[in-house]
């Protein structure tokens, strides 16, 4: 595996695929170094010679911002986004989508798995939760509706008798 900027590049891929492992560097990019380095680009990264590495080091070192240098400026962009509470800064604050995407169904990836919001799940968890309710419904007393002149009971099971006639018969 040959170094480059102190990256190790993948060496079984042509050169300039394996120069895209550089934070920075993309297939135009690359393809446009390995042009300017005058290296035939179907060779493999392992084939370079001490020459045409030094070549497409000095080309990248002068023209691109790479790496760490460039992650530091992304980061800045984005505290400064946020610090003037622009609307992307208040997104990439929350943690939603930045560009225009929507929300309501996608946005897996900035939002994080989804979090169950009301339902229980697992028996044991279920049955914990019922017991927890009848406690606080034994001792509940029924709310003051202002307005109200008839306080409305639990619906009955389905089972139970409509009226007090259908209940004789």
């Amino acid at each position: 595996m040959p170094k480059i900027l102190g990256i190790d590049i993948p060496g079984k891929k042509r050169v300039e695929y394996s120069l895209r492992s550089i934070y920075g560097i993309g297939l135009s990019r690359a393809q446009n170094i390995v042009r300017k380095a005058q290296i035939d680009p179907v060779k493999r990264a392992d084939d370079l010679t001490g020459d045409e590495l030094t070549r497409i080091t000095n080309i990248i070192q002068d023209g691109f911002v790479l790496e760490g240098d460039l992650r530091r400026e992304v980061a800045q962009n984005i505290r400064r986004l946020i610090s003037i509470s622009s609307y992307r800064g208040i997104r990439h604050r929350k943690g939603l989508p930045v560009r225009g995407q929507r929300t309501h169904t996608n946005a897996r990836t900035r939002k994080g798995v989804r979090k169950t919001v009301g339902v229980v799940r697992g028996k044991e968890a279920r049955a914990a939760v019922k017991t927890e309710i009848a406690a606080t419904s034994k001792g509940a007393v029924a709310p003051k509706i202002p307005g109200a002149s008839r306080v409305i009971s639990a619906p009955k099971a389905a089972g139970a008798p409509k009226t007090a006639a259908a209940s004789k018969a």
